[in-house]
């Protein structure tokens, strides 16, 4: 069922309970993500793809990643009121990982210079989930996953030692948007890769960290499934 909705003034028909993020998309507004990834349900982690959503009179900040898109729903994604929810958010991201490259395009791209939080240090996991949701939906083992609480929420492996159930497939590495996970070889996967996390850097991105525009990632589905493919072939 087809459903009509309005953003930012332009008219666009798409299915019903698409997310509104995939419809902006196809109107090229852009709104800014950090947690979604198209081959992975939307989770709504990051917050930065807030929108305000106007029915039946009343408006209210919604994730647009996950909000569904419904017939005569308006949206705004440039609000007052959704500039001060992002902002305060990316100030918040750019205090825990200021030297994040994604971090510092998305901030530049919105307009955002100063910070008003004190810089906790320089991580660069910005619990955005992408690696984990991969390793459970696409994956099926679930090798990693939140730790902690609070400031010392972090993603591990359980209890902080090697996992057994990791087959050495990749995709956290090539899911992670900040270059927060690498691979090393000697592991006990049957291919010689294991998987280390932590403030370890991946070698620069090839598109410049333009994840809406490249190529690498439109293929990553068809890629991903084969490689995991091959490699449980090999355990």
């Amino acid at each position: 069922m087809m459903v009509r909705i309005t953003i930012d003034g332009q008219i666009v028909h798409v299915k019903r309970h698409t997310p509104v993020l995939e419809a902006a998309k196809q109107l090229e507004i852009f709104i800014p993500t950090l947690c979604y990834h198209k081959a992975l349900k939307a989770y709504g982690a990051c917050r930065l793809c807030v929108v305000e959503a106007f029915r039946n009179g009343r408006s209210k900040l919604v994730t647009s990643c996950n909000y569904p898109a419904e017939d005569g729903l308006v949206v705004f994604t440039a609000t007052d009121r959704v500039k001060t929810a992002r902002k305060g958010i990316m100030e918040l991201l750019l205090a825990r990982c200021p030297e994040v490259p994604q971090i510092q395009q998305l901030a530049e791209k919105m307009g955002i210079k100063a910070v008003r939080f004190k810089k906790k240090g320089d991580r660069r996991c910005i619990l955005c989930g992408l690696c984990v949701r991969a390793c459970e939906e696409l994956v099926g083992v679930s090798a990693i996953n939140f730790t902690s609480r609070g400031t010392e929420k972090k993603i591990n492996t359980p209890f902080g030692i090697e996992s057994k159930v990791c087959i050495g497939c990749g995709s956290c590495t090539y899911i992670c948007p900040t270059g927060c996970v690498e691979m090393v070889g000697g592991g006990s996967p049957s291919d010689g890769r294991s998987m280390n996390m932590g403030d370890l850097a991946l070698a620069g991105c090839p598109n410049n960290y333009e994840c809406e525009a490249c190529e690498i990632d439109r293929e990553f589905i068809e890629e991903f499934k084969r490689v995991v493919k091959d490699v449980r072939a090999k355990t």
